[in-house]
C-alpha cells in the first residue's frame, strides 16, 4: 500500500509535466493571429488598388466641358434664328399693315370720287351767283386737301404722251397739229396714290 501510495505521486509527477506540455504546444492560434495580421496590409493594398483605375478619369475630365459649350453654340444658334425669323415677321407685318392702309385709302378715296366729278360739273355749269359759285369753289378745294393729305395725287392729261398705265383713251381723232399718240383732251380726271392707279384718266387721244 505504501508502495502504490509512492508510486502514485511519482505518477502524479509523470503526468503534471504532460498536462504542462498542453498549453506549450498551443503557439498554434499564435500562428494564425499572424496571418491576421498580415491581412491588413493586404486589405490596404486592395483598397489601394481601387484608386489607380481614377487615373483615365483626368483624360475623361476635358469632354465634360465641351458639352456645355456645344450647349450653348447651339443656344445662340437658336437664339439668331429666332432673332432672325421675328425681324423677317416684323418686317412683313409693316408691309402687310402698309398694303392695309393703302387699301383702305384707296377704298376711301374711290368713294368720294364721284362728288369729286359732281363738284366739277357745278363749277363748269355758268351761273349769275357768285355767292353760290364762290362756296363750290370752297368745297372743290377742301376736298382736293383731303386727297391731298392721304397721298392722292391728279395723273398728268392734257398734252402728254398716251400712257396705257395711267390713260383710258376712249376717243381718237387725226390731228396734225399734235404728235402722234398725244392726249388732246381729258374727258374724267385721274388719281393714284403713290405708284398705285386709282382711277385712269379718261382722254382723247390723236393719231
Amino acid at each position: 500500500m505504501e508502495a502504490n501510495q509512492e508510486q502514485t505521486p511519482e505518477l502524479e509527477q509523470q503526468n503534471a509535466p504532460v498536462q504542462e506540455e498542453v498549453p506549450v504546444e498551443a503557439p498554434a492560434p499564435q500562428e494564425t493571429a499572424e496571418p491576421e495580421q498580415a491581412a491588413p496590409p493586404e486589405q490596404n493594398e486592395a483598397a489601394q488598388e481601387p484608386q489607380q483605375p481614377a487615373e483615365p478619369e483626368p483624360e475623361q475630365a476635358p469632354e465634360p466641358p465641351k458639352k456645355p459649350e456645344t450647349g450653348k453654340a447651339a443656344e445662340s444658334d437658336k437664339l439668331l434664328r429666332l432673332m432672325a425669323e421675328f425681324d423677317n415677321y416684323k418686317k412683313r407685318s409693316i408691309r402687310e399693315r402698309e398694303n392695309i392702309y393703302s387699301d383702305v385709302r384707296v377704298d376711301t378715296v374711290s368713294r368720294f370720287l364721284p362728288v369729286y366729278d359732281n363738284l366739277c360739273r357745278a363749277l363748269s355749269a355758268e351761273t349769275a351767283d357768285e355767292a353760290y359759285k364762290r362756296g363750290v369753289e370752297l368745297i372743290f378745294n377742301q376736298l382736293l386737301s383731303v386727297f391731298q393729305g392721304l397721298g392722292v395725287t391728279e395723273i398728268a392729261a392734257e398734252g402728254q404722251p398716251f400712257d396705257p398705265q395711267l390713260h383710258n383713251a376712249v376717243m381718237h381723232v387725226e390731228d396734225e397739229s399734235v404728235g402722234d399718240n398725244t392726249v388732246v383732251q381729258e374727258l374724267q380726271k385721274g388719281f393714284r396714290l403713290g405708284d398705285r392707279v386709282i382711277r385712269f384718266s379718261m382722254v382723247k387721244v390723236a393719231n
